[in-house]
C-alpha cells in the first residue's frame, strides 16, 4: 500500500496507472517516470497497454519518489532472494512482498482499513488524486499545468479535481475581509 499511497500523492496517478506501472518505466539515469499500461479487473486482471485518457505521460522522477523506489527496488531484489521459486516474478513496481499483484479492490479497502487504524477520516484511495491536485493548485500552478500533470486531455476535467485548501479559503476570506470594510 504504501508504495501506491506515495506514487498517488506525488503523481496523482490513476489506481489503474499504479498497478500497471512497471520498473521498465522507470529511468533512474533519466530520472523519468512514464505512466503507460494500466491494470483493471474485468473478472481476472487486465493490462491494457494505455492510459484512460489514451496517452503516455512522462514525468520527473523526484528526489524523494527516487530514493524511495532505488530502496523499494533493492528490497524486491531481497524478497526474490529469500522467496526463491515462492516468488512470482513481474516488472511491477506496486506489489505484495512475494511479488503477487495487487487487486483493484484490495488497494481501496486497504486505504480504508489503513485509514481506520490510525483514526484519520476515512476518504477514497481515488481522493489522494484530488489531493495532489489541489496542493499543486494552491502552490499556484495553472489548471493546464496541474491537468498535464495528471495525464487530462481537457481542462474543465482538472477543475473537478481542482478543490481548494481550507486554508487557501482563509487567506482569501481575510483578504476579501480586509478589502471590504463594513461600518457596524
Amino acid at each position: 500500500m504504501e508504495s501506491g499511497v506515495i506514487l498517488t500523492l506525488y503523481y496523482g496517478l490513476r489506481r489503474s496507472e499504479i498497478l500497471g506501472l512497471k520498473w521498465e518505466y522507470i529511468d533512474f539515469n533519466k530520472n523519468t517516470i512514464t505512466i503507460k499500461n494500466t491494470i483493471t479487473r474485468a473478472r481476472t486482471l487486465v493490462e491494457k497497454e494505455y492510459t484512460k485518457d489514451g496517452e503516455f505521460r512522462t514525468l520527473p522522477l523526484l528526489d524523494n519518489v527516487r530514493a524511495y523506489l532505488l530502496k523499494l527496488k533493492s528490497q524486491e531484489t531481497e524478497n526474490q532472494l529469500l522467496m526463491g521459486e515462492g516468488y512470482t516474478k513481474n516488472d511491477y513496481v506496486c506489489k505484495w512482498d512475494d511479488g503477487r499483484q495487487f487487486a483493484p479492490a484490495y488497494v481501496s479497502k486497504a486505504f480504508k482499513n489503513l485509514l481506520l487504524k490510525n483514526g484519520m477520516t476515512v476518504i477514497r484511495f481515488h481522493d489522494l488524486r484530488h489531493t495532489c491536485a489541489s496542493l499543486l493548485i494552491a502552490m499556484g500552478f495553472s489548471l493546464k499545468e496541474v491537468g498535464e500533470w495528471l495525464g487530462h486531455k481537457d481542462i474543465s476535467t482538472t477543475n473537478i479535481y481542482a478543490h481548494l485548501l481550507y486554508d487557501s479559503k482563509i487567506s482569501m476570506g481575510d483578504k476579501l475581509n480586509s478589502a471590504i470594510k463594513l461600518v457596524i
